[in-house]
């Protein structure tokens, strides 16, 4: 396991070098989704990271991963350098159809905050947050990079943030201060923009899965279900409570495949008890859970207008 991590540590670091994205992706990927939309100045921003992006390129990734031997024991050091080598040497690319659904959801995001009169301007090219660097435990490098990220955010006059996502706003928001000395810039969540009063919840009967970050550590779990409220949710006290709801498996997936398998599946399971269909406000969460095929799994902005 030490020689998997330390090539997968090079591999994010070399890509985070080369292209500020933790994968190797052609950087368009991430802009994609802005053709024929207006933006305004940087003073505020939203702040995609990729991550709706790049999640069904992790997908593809941990396929990868698992077909040359990372969830296996021995011959850890070989493994990893073909990993590396492999992982490295090509541009991953996401399926049309997730092209298209990523994009979907991000204007969605933009459509719901011009609805609620948000201005808002864009980075020509969105340097990535860093957070797999730091949920992976490689704090020193996270670290070392949260700084270019917080110079460029500054180069740009950029203000306040408005993220997309858990992981992005967790990262920006409780732990950009802990490394990045004289952090100022005010990070928000899109869904902290939005008003239940005005927005349309598009399907009914579905139950909710939180992202951890969210639910646990960010103070949105309420946030969540006033957005969804109109859509009559369906919960239950354990299976979707604040402390005792499951994780999704994420972002676990590059280190131990198998095991963020059976978290997902074992999630999936007692969501379908409730519901066939599940709402999420996480990309991670999303793939992880669609890949177990046992539930839909839906994207808070596809489900609210």
């Amino acid at each position: 396991m030490i020689e998997w991590l330390s090539a997968l540590r090079d591999l994010l670091v070399d890509n985070l070098e080369r292209s500020h994205l933790p994968l190797p992706v052609d950087p368009g990927v991430c802009k994609k989704w802005r053709e024929g939309l207006s933006f305004g100045g940087r003073e505020r921003v939203l702040y995609t990271s990729c991550m709706y992006q790049m999640a069904p390129l992790i997908h593809k990734a941990v396929e990868l991963l698992e077909k040359y031997g990372a969830h296996r024991g021995g011959l850890r050091t070989r493994v990893a350098s073909l990993g590396a080598r492999l992982l490295g040497g090509i541009l991953l690319k996401p399926s049309e159809e997730e092209e298209r659904r990523a994009a979907a959801i991000l204007r969605s995001i933009y459509s719901l905050l011009k609805k609620h009169g948000v201005e808002f301007g864009v980075l020509e090219e969105e340097p990535y947050s860093g957070a797999l660097l730091y949920e992976l435990g490689f704090v020193d490098d996270f670290a070392e990079y949260a700084k270019k990220v917080y110079k460029r955010f500054k180069e740009e006059g950029v203000r306040e943030v408005i993220t997309v996502d858990p992981h992005t706003q967790h990262i920006l928001e409780k732990v950009y201060p802990q490394f990045v000395e004289g952090f100022d810039i005010s990070v928000r969540s899109y869904l902290d923009f939005l008003d239940s009063s005005k927005v349309k919840v598009k399907i009914s009967g579905f139950t909710i899965h939180d992202s951890c970050l969210y639910a646990r550590y960010l103070g949105r779990y309420d946030t969540v279900r006033k957005l969804l409220a109109a859509g009559r949710p369906v919960e239950d006290p354990f299976i979707t409570g604040r402390e005792t709801s499951g994780c999704c498996g994420g972002p676990a997936e590059s280190i131990m495949p198998e095991l963020t398998r059976k978290i997902a599946m074992d999630r999936a399971a007692k969501l379908s008890k409730l519901s066939r269909t599940a709402v999420v406000a996480c990309p991670i969460c999303f793939v992880n859970l669609s890949r177990t095929g046992a539930i839909e799994v839906r994207d808070m902005a596809e489900v609210l207008e």
